[in-house]
């Protein structure tokens, strides 16, 4: 997959390089900002903690 992705960005290498990056940054936003929360909210319950001082 990875070869894939590096044989179908357009330019020379640096900007198959920079292009690759942001790409792999992007899946990364993505991730955290929607998998990640969606997890944790269907498999994760919330634990009501109460501490006293």
């Amino acid at each position: 997959m990875y070869g894939f992705l590096w044989r179908i960005l357009p330019g020379p290498w640096w900007l198959k390089l920079f292009l690759y990056l942001l790409v792999i940054a992007a899946i990364l936003w993505a991730v955290v900002t929607f998998v990640f929360p969606w997890v944790q909210a269907t498999y994760f319950a919330p634990i009501d903690v109460t501490v006293h001082g």
